[in-house]
């Protein structure tokens, strides 16, 4: 049976029981049974007699997908929510006619016990319409997350190696310029932080040639 074992942050691979080769399809499972198609790109390496490739999904779904399909449930949730906050609002304007007078509660009048459930009622209408109204902000907090995350290349994708490649260029470039001086530093750690940067772009686009190389 072939499973998923986590890479590196965002990435999961191929753990199989037998060997394979670049470009054949195999299915590999999920803990909880779900079955997915997939296609073999490179070998990683073996482990405890077990074989590692990178994959991508046969069908084309990747991060990207995902959150762009996580995006549309958190905007239709947050659609829900409003839907169902102005719901409560018209709801809690049950005898609005009659408490726009500003009558006073007739204590012992045998409309008192109708009076005070009508403004419990109504009360509890606009606790639930603001109740939803959070719900569905936070529903939209959430979805700014997710969108940027949809237009984020990480390294789950074989255009990643491109995509880190290009930007290890950039940054190796700006890295060079700030030390001979040809790029004015803006301030004390212009120097450190662009060698950092170059580090951690080395990292992931070695990491890229592992998974996506020729």
């Amino acid at each position: 049976m072939n499973t998923y074992k986590k890479y590196c942050p965002n990435v999961f691979v191929a753990q199989c029981e037998e060997e394979y080769q670049k470009g054949d399809t195999i299915i590999v499972e999920t803990r909880r049974g779900k079955e997915n198609e997939h296609i073999v790109h490179n070998y990683l390496g073996q482990r405890n007699g077990l074989f590692y490739y990178s994959i991508t999904r046969a069908d084309g779904f990747n991060n990207q997908e995902r959150a762009k399909n996580k995006v549309d449930k958190l905007n239709g949730w947050a659609a829900s929510a409003e839907k169902r906050s102005e719901d409560w609002i018209e709801k809690s304007n049950e005898g609005r006619d009659f408490l726009a007078l500003g009558e006073p509660i007739k204590v012992g009048h045998h409309s008192e016990k109708k009076h005070r459930a009508l403004i419990e009622r109504n009360w509890n209408r606009m606790a639930n319409a603001m109740s939803e109204r959070e719900k569905a902000e936070a529903y939209r907090d959430r979805t700014a997350y997710w969108e940027e995350m949809a237009n984020k290349v990480d390294l789950s994708m074989p255009e990643s190696l491109e995509f880190f490649k290009v930007q290890l260029e950039e940054a190796t470039e700006y890295h060079k310029g700030l030390k001979d001086g040809s790029i004015e530093r803006s301030h004390s750690y212009s120097l450190t932080y662009a060698k950092k940067r170059v580090n951690e772009l080395t990292k992931k686009y070695n990491t890229a040639v592992k998974l996506w190389g020729a």
